[in-house]
């Protein structure tokens, strides 16, 4: 077992200039900065966990590759093996997306599951050394990390590249069983390899490259009218920080009906017919534990699917000025409560349009955020507004068309909207993805965007608010005015879910340019504070922002932090399961030690 550092040991810095995190305890902190190769310990990792020697990290990965063998272990060495930098060939052990030093959100190794055993017994071995360490799906959590860990140095669980099997998919009941390793385009793929398509639909994020089970434990969005990819699961099997292995809801009941060979594994054994069919079981309800948390590893899981709806029609309304954002979105609240707009629509900013077709060059040679006579030229150019609304209706041809005629009528009231198509028009490459992405075909489109300055790179500022036309211009001007300083373009949308919105601001940056990377850190500080003052909070964030944000979730003294807190310590005594993840500490941590300083003032 590892030695717990001392008080007294400098603590890493993840800005090459900014201050250094004082320990107040004689809890886990920090190691020191990412040293050169040179000066390591031969084979040793770039980043030590915290409290181990090099000696004591040898017998970890030594142990660990008897647990997974010997082609699944991969110790991070080298600054070369930090290379992989996109999101069709993302890296497994850092942040592609850094706004820190890219060092530092470093995994020392990276292990590889086969199944759900090696999980199990992974857990067990950290569990011995006191070995941190980070699950990941896919490693595709671009704008909030990716596959990078909250502690550098913790080893990486990569649950993808094994355990990859699409386990079920039941047209009766609608739904499919899935690994961690199964992507948007995997379960697509899968229906319209089995002649599936035309009754079953999936439901898909902007980007279909990701994991199912890792884009709902984040609780991640789609587009159509099952788009809250979290409500639409359904049971799961968990292998807790301990390496037991739990079933959630129905599935934590036998079922006789389902006979199986004597001398199975506990996972391995047939679930309960109504496993993906009922979410609660009998009981205290548990899934919600393991969702945006540090308490479980998720092995599998029910995801419900959208039967063929017997008609589908996308659609875009363009509206011309900025001010409309305040009508279009008190015109969207009540039709989305009502059900008329039946799916997840989304009111785009005219940049993340522009964005998706050229990069900034592309439109003008200025660095400095475009003003608005130059937004009103470049969507006159696409023939779009400075807004953009996209949505779709669904089910057999009398139904859309009342749906439609509805939609039309509403939005009517404001002057110059203009209502599109995707058959009747070429000359919006958007709306023809999205046409895609709202009836759940996936695609890799929208990964555009990104590329709007050079070498970009980008984090997502998500507020959460009520769906008022008063709340979104604030929003929206408090976000606009912060870019304005930063010398940053806002790029947005407005994503309406059932009651709310998702306010998604794309803060794009140049990843190798320093003081780019300070702006942009400096901008998602800034607002997620001006946020919390106007009571808004963000429902997810980046690595380097966990800490900030549970802060600001501070009611009757941190009440709710404190709760997650005392069920971590329960569950996971030794604090080895993504400790920090979302700012939950486990108690041999000094929290204040890892928090991450980030620029004060531009």
């Amino acid at each position: 077992m590892p030695a717990t550092l001392k008080s007294g040991h400098a603590a890493g810095d993840p800005n090459a200039d900014g201050p250094t995190a004082k320990p107040s305890s004689s809890k886990k902190i920090p190691n020191l900065p990412t040293r050169p190769k040179e000066s390591q310990h031969s084979g040793g990792p770039l980043t030590l966990p915290p409290g181990f020697t090099s000696e004591v990290y040898d017998e970890f990965v030594a142990a660990a590759r008897q647990v997974v063998g010997e082609q699944n272990v991969t110790v991070i060495t080298d600054v070369a093996q930090l290379s992989l930098e996109h999101y069709t060939d993302p890296s497994k052990v850092h942040d592609m997306h850094n706004v820190v030093e890219k060092t530092y959100f470093v995994a020392s190794a990276v292990l590889c599951p086969r199944d759900v055993k090696d999980v199990q017994d992974i857990m067990k071995l950290c569990n011995q050394f006191e070995m941190p360490v980070w699950p990941f799906s896919i490693g595709r959590n671009t704008g909030y990390g990716g596959a990078a860990p909250r502690v550098p140095g913790s080893v990486a669980l990569d649950l993808g590249k094994n355990m990859n099997k699409i386990l079920e998919v039941n047209v009766e009941g609608a739904f499919a069983l899935v690994e961690p390793g199964v992507t948007f385009f995997d379960l697509h793929e899968y229906l319209v390899k089995n002649n599936l398509r035309d009754q079953l639909w999936i439901d898909v994020p902007d980007i279909g490259g990701g994991s199912i089970i890792g884009n709902a434990i984040e609780r991640g969005v789609g587009y159509t009218p099952y788009g809250d990819h979290w409500m639409m699961h359904c049971g799961m099997e968990v292998v807790l920080p301990s390496g037991e292995l739990i079933r959630t809801g129905m599935g934590a009941l036998p079922d006789p009906s389902r006979p199986h060979p004597d001398g199975l594994r506990p996972d391995q054994v047939p679930g309960n017919r109504a496993w993906q069919l009922f979410n609660y079981g009998f009981g205290p309800y548990n899934d919600g534990i393991f969702s945006q948390s540090n308490l479980g590893i998720v092995t599998k899981m029910g995801i419900w699917l959208m039967p063929n709806p017997g008609g589908y029609q996308a659609y875009l309304i363009t509206l011309p000025k900025d001010e409309d954002l305040h009508t279009a979105l008190d015109i969207i609240r009540p039709l989305r409560l009502q059900m008329v707009l039946q799916n997840v629509p989304t009111l785009r900013h005219i940049l993340l349009d522009a964005a998706v077709s050229g990069n900034k060059k592309s439109y003008t040679h200025k660095d400095e955020p475009l003003d608005d006579e130059e937004l009103d030229a470049i969507a006159k150019k696409l023939k779009l507004g400075r807004w953009n609304f996209y949505g779709a209706v669904y089910g057999p041809e009398p139904v859309r068309k009342v749906l439609w005629s509805v939609i039309k009528e509403a939005f009517s009231k404001i002057e110059g909207a203009k209502f599109v198509l995707p058959e009747e028009t070429k000359d919006h490459p958007v709306l023809q993805t999205r046409s895609g992405t709202l009836q759940g075909i996936p695609s890799l489109d929208e990964l555009a965007w990104v590329n709007w300055l050079p070498n970009g790179a980008h984090l997502f500022f998500s507020p959460i608010a009520k769906i008022t036309g008063d709340d979104g211009m604030l929003q929206y001007s408090m976000t606009k005015k912060r870019c304005k300083e930063a010398g940053v373009d806002f790029i947005g949308t407005f994503t309406i879910g059932m009651r709310e919105m998702h306010h998604i601001v794309c803060i794009v940056f140049d990843r190798y340019n320093k003081e780019k990377r300070d702006r942009a850190h400096w901008l998602i500080r800034t607002l997620i504070q001006d946020a919390a003052e106007h009571g808004w909070g963000e429902y997810r964030t980046h690595l380097a922002l966990m800490d900030q944000i549970a802060d600001t979730y501070s009611f009757n003294d941190n009440a709710q932090r404190k709760l997650n807190e005392t069920i971590k310590n329960a569950l996971d005594p030794k604090g080895i399961l993504a400790p920090g993840k979302n700012g939950v500490w486990p108690s041999n941590y000094d929290r204040e030690a890892w928090r991450i300083p980030g620029p004060d003032s531009l």
